[in-house]
């Protein structure tokens, strides 16, 4: 039987071309019932404040760069979405001292300019390797942190990229929030063209994506709209620059962090479902987690939600 067309855009896969059964069964999920899908390889864990939820996030980073030494670096892969965790890292670091010159890190994706051909420029107002040096890399004291080398962004040409996360360097953790379209960095949902008009990639055609170039789910554009930009749509690139799945699982842990006004109370209970019960389908690309060794969902409690129907 054929799939139902995206809600969204008819262009796209996405999770509303999911069995109304399955979004049904989610959505009635309560945020006990969010609670208790943890299994041996997945970890739901709860904070109450935004303080509890942000430092643990930032402690996540120190620990990993804590591990790194000159013989075996140690790094962490993180995004912009939230950000809140970074000026944490910076304070902690500087306030206890902590050497982190052996330590790495990577960017988990950046936004590309179809017009030049390129990422954007640091200047551009949503550059995420600004973001991350400004909230961050440039508070850490210079006799502290790592050298500019050992800041690794994704760039147009992946290669330089692809080529350091095969160096040698351990990543310890990959950080990250969920959008909307459920994607970890810029991993979306494929067009509904071609060979995948009448159904996504499967599971194992999708693992094998590294860092690459993506055209955006329109979803995606809007959300960072509404997250970053103001609501300008017109100011969001189409395309973006992302780590891959291949990458992914090149990562000791994958933690993703559910701060409450990235994705909805329907999404942040979708993906942790799909996990839990190890329903894997592209059209939901943070569901391919399932089948990561080492997944933990961090959910700030209050920004859990409902999905009960109410009209404003």
């Amino acid at each position: 039987m054929p799939r139902k067309p995206s809600a969204i855009s008819a262009e796209w896969w996405d999770y509303t071309t999911l069995d109304p059964e399955l979004t049904e069964a989610v959505a009635r999920l309560t945020v006990k019932d969010v609670e208790r899908l943890s299994r041996p390889g997945f970890k739901v864990v709860m904070y109450d404040t935004h303080e509890d939820f942000y430092l643990a996030e930032a402690l996540e980073y120190v620990e990993a760069w804590r591990r790194s030494t000159d013989d075996n670096p140690v790094g962490i892969c993180g995004p912009i979405g939230p950000t809140e965790q970074l000026p944490l890292v910076a304070r902690i670091v500087n306030a206890l001292g902590i050497d982190v010159r052996s330590g790495h890190f990577w960017g988990m994706d950046e936004w590309y300019d179809e017009t030049t051909g390129r990422e954007v420029p640091t200047t551009h107002p949503l550059s995420f390797e600004r973001t991350d040096r400004e909230l961050c890399f440039d508070r850490i004291q210079k006799k502290l942190r790592m050298p500019d080398a050992q800041l690794h962004f994704p760039k147009a040409d992946p290669t330089p990229y692809r080529q350091s996360w095969q160096a040698g360097v351990c990543c310890a953790v990959m950080q990250g929030g969920q959008g909307d379209v459920k994607h970890w960095a810029f991993n979306d949902p494929y067009p509904r063209k071609g060979r995948h008009k009448d159904a996504p990639p499967t599971p194992e055609e999708y693992r094998k994506l590294g860092t690459r170039v993506v055209k955006l789910h329109p979803l995606t554009v809007a959300q960072n709209a509404r997250t970053s930009g103001g609501g300008n749509i017109s100011l969001v690139p189409t395309s973006a620059i992302t780590v891959g799945p291949v990458e992914t699982w090149q990562a000791e842990k994958v933690s993703i962090w559910h701060a409450g006004h990235h994705d909805n109370p329907f999404g942040q209970r979708l993906t942790a479902y799909m996990i839990s019960k190890r329903i894997v389908d592209s059209a939901v690309p943070m569901s391919l987690l399932a089948d990561h060794p080492n997944v933990q969902f961090n959910y700030f409690r209050p920004g859990i939600g409902t999905c009960t129907v109410e009209m404003h």
